[in-house]
């Protein structure tokens, strides 16, 4: 019992910790070195978009506008599902309709103290699904590093997840497109962090693909993430 209480103590001093340090401008790079069980693996998913920030308009079979808040919180309950009836915790950003900005999105990823986090998102450019990392340059080894550069601790290994993640998805039929860009949210996480754009998959023998609405669609790009993060889990990804 007072071990347990103990434990609740550390983790509530952390997550206060991680805040603080989130207001000061700065995180430590270490921030999630305290010692857990060696079975222990979180991912973060991070549902794009929320409340008063529809993101991009999303269009239906039927011609209908869907805004993208809604299909990426519908993609994370998907993957949420998938992936803790594989025993894997999940932390979410949000739950339902709210709005997030990026320092909160990315201090809730960080007192996780995660093995991987995504950043969901969906777009009617280009066709399939588009991962992207963050274009901060590696940074040396340090104690502390600016709160909005965080991720330039953790660009390699992100790379090496987006690499699992690539060929999950090229597995389960999938097309792929890699890319680097400054992203806001991630670009303050401390874990390995990648963007997941979910497009229309593209058409084959003359047709107009698939829309984003189809559930089979829907079903398959979750599948291919889920087990891309049994892969990740499976290589003994360490935060």
């Amino acid at each position: 019992m007072r071990s347990s209480r103990k434990g609740r103590q550390w983790r509530a001093l952390t997550g206060v910790s991680t805040l603080l340090l989130a207001a000061a401008g700065c995180v430590s790079a270490h921030a999630q070195a305290p010692p857990g069980p060696a079975s222990r693996f979180v991912v973060v998913l991070d549902a794009a978009h929320g409340g008063d920030d529809a993101g991009a308009s999303i269009v239906d079979d039927a011609g209908k506008p869907e805004p993208e808040k809604a299909y990426t919180l519908g993609l994370s309950v998907k993957l949420r599902s998938l992936l803790t009836a594989r025993g894997i915790s999940v932390v979410t950003t949000r739950e339902s309709d709210v709005s997030l900005d990026a320092t909160q999105r990315a201090a809730i990823a960080n007192h996780a103290r995660a093995q991987a986090c995504l950043s969901l998102h969906a777009s009617m450019n280009g066709a399939g699904v588009h991962l992207f990392i963050s274009s901060l340059a590696p940074a040396q080894d340090a104690n502390f590093v600016p709160w909005k550069t965080a991720q330039a601790a953790w660009v390699s290994r992100s790379v090496a997840l987006a690499g699992v993640l690539n060929s999950a998805l090229v597995h389960g039929g999938l097309t792929v497109t890699l890319g680097r860009t400054a992203l806001t949210t991630i670009d303050s996480m401390t874990c390995p962090a990648v963007a997941v754009e979910v497009a229309p998959e593209s058409g084959r023998g003359g047709d107009s693909g698939v829309s984003l609405d189809d559930p089979a669609y829907q079903a398959k790009v979750a599948d291919a993430l889920a087990a891309a993060l049994l892969e990740w889990r499976a290589e003994g990804a360490q935060p």
